[in-house]
């Protein structure tokens, strides 16, 4: 009943929205993040994260190496994996397979790490930028917290890292690769990012009722980010095969996830308060004609 209630109360609303919706909150993006305060804002959440990963690498990274080369030892896995690299045509990596594999680890936590970081530090900035400029007479109320975005975040990157693991052998096969990679990461960006587009204007109510109509929408938006966030994990699994240059390329690769999710932020900022705004002018419509 509470179900049906509530879906009355924000409408039926159309499960996709248009393109041009997609397009127009894609452009609004676009033009806010060349904007100063945006690029300065990419900053904050790389230099977090650069420290993060800096004392984690420091202190982890040849501990994760030992383990996996000890491992891959004892279970005979050096020839399994020779075998499966001989008949995709990369044999030659085998020699490299022990930190390829900790780097493909430790990217769903590289990732999630930014991710993190832009919901702290940077959607409140983006939430305040594109609310007060595009929809300052949008209600504001406050369904999001500080501690709600953590416990968000957390519950869909455990979801999104046990995915991840089951499916780390299929990325030995790039078709396979190039398509399961958006999409986990675009439902991890978009999970994340819309609660924090949406904690300070939507109560939760709200919230789930936009999430639960235009997911298919949403769901696009984020795979596209995945798309995107694709080329600094390229960048990162790089780094195997310059181990000099490694913290150079980590950073790069780091500061690029920031740049993408900022970017993403934008975007779905735009595009979450745009549906908002619609939603909400449809349950007064609807209120309306009930009274």
């Amino acid at each position: 009943m509470a179900g049906a209630q509530t879906h009355d109360r924000y409408g039926k609303g159309n499960p996709f929205m248009s393109i041009a919706a997609v397009g127009i909150a894609w452009g609004r993006a676009v033009a806010a993040q060349l904007h100063v305060r945006m690029l300065l804002l990419t900053f904050a959440p790389f230099l977090v994260a650069m420290l993060i990963w800096s004392v984690a690498m420091w202190f982890g990274l040849q501990a994760l190496i030992d383990y996996l080369q000890l491992w891959f030892a004892e279970h005979n896995s050096f020839q399994t994996a020779g075998d499966v690299l001989g008949m995709i045509g990369l044999f030659t990596l085998k020699a490299m397979v022990v930190p390829l594999v900790a780097m493909w680890l430790l990217l769903p936590l590289m990732v999630f790490t930014a991710l993190l970081c832009i919901g702290l530090f940077a959607m409140p900035a983006i939430s305040k930028h594109v609310g007060s400029r595009h929809y300052p007479q949008l209600e504001q109320l406050h369904g999001g917290s500080l501690l709600g975005s953590l416990g968000y975040s957390l519950s869909s990157f455990v979801i999104f890292a046990v995915v991840w693991l089951l499916t780390l052998p299929l990325t030995l096969f790039p078709p396979v690769s190039l398509v399961l990679q958006p999409l986990l990461w675009g439902w991890l960006t978009y999970r994340v990012i819309v609660y924090d587009a949406l904690a300070e204007h939507a109560d939760a109510d709200e919230r789930h009722a936009l999430m639960k109509q235009h997911r298919w929408s949403l769901l696009l938006m984020g795979t596209i980010a995945g798309i995107f966030g694709a080329a600094p994990g390229l960048l990162w699994l790089g780094g195997v095969m310059a181990v000099m240059f490694l913290p150079v390329i980590a950073g790069f690769a780091i500061w690029l996830y920031v740049l993408v999710f900022v970017f993403s932020g934008l975007w779905f900022q735009h595009y979450c308060l745009a549906a908002l705004a619609q939603q909400r002018a449809a349950a007064a419509s609807s209120s309306a004609l009930v009274q």
